[in-house]
């Protein structure tokens, strides 16, 4: 007698356990795929978050020099302006001597017959002079007499009236206000 061995059973048993041994094999294939992608995804996240300390601690960096570049600005400012004033003062100082010197040849150039009404400073090179005057002729002797003048320059008369009823002219007068010393500071820096 002969016997019978049925092998498809156990090929197909052989079968299910190849499937199950992939199947297991998958899995851990697919844990071990997930494990690394896990620890790939942690490495980026703290390479990440250390980069963002260093970008936290530039930006906290910055945030303080440009506090200080305020403060430099400010002392700057503050500087700048004390330099003006101080610039202001050594112009006062200096400018003044030059109202004495004004007032002095202004009451000696006036000649006989000529009286001011207003003496006016506009900016620090005009005077503007207004008063009134016996004749037209002792208007011109003061434009000349101002003219050879160290302090006064160019004298343009604006404006000049006779009165008809009483003879007096009244007159209005421009000229340059120079200082002496001043021209000769700038001749000297010249040569």
């Amino acid at each position: 007698m002969s016997t019978k061995i049925n092998l498809l059973p156990w090929r197909e048993e052989h079968r299910k356990t190849k499937n199950s041994e992939y199947f297991v094999l998958l899995g851990l294939c697919a844990a071990l795929a997930g494990m690394i992608g896990f620890a790939g995804f942690k490495y980026a996240e703290d390479k990440v978050n250390y980069q963002d300390s260093r970008n936290q601690r530039l930006n906290d960096e910055i945030a303080l020099l440009q506090e200080e570049l305020e403060e430099i600005k400010e002392l700057e400012e503050t500087k700048n302006n004390l330099l003006a004033r101080m610039e202001i003062i050594q112009q006062l100082q200096g400018q003044r001597p030059q109202i004495v010197h004004t007032f002095h040849e202004v009451a000696t150039r006036i000649p006989d017959g000529v009286f001011l009404q207003a003496l006016e400073q506009s900016g620090n090179e005009q005077m503007v002079v207004e008063g009134r005057a016996e004749s037209n002729a002792r208007v011109s002797a003061l434009m000349r007499t101002l003219d050879r003048s160290d302090y006064f320059k160019e004298p343009k008369l604006e404006v000049i009236e006779a009165n008809s009823n009483d003879g007096i002219s009244t007159f209005r007068l421009v000229m340059k206000q120079t200082t002496p010393n001043a021209q000769e500071e700038s001749e000297d820096g010249i040569n």
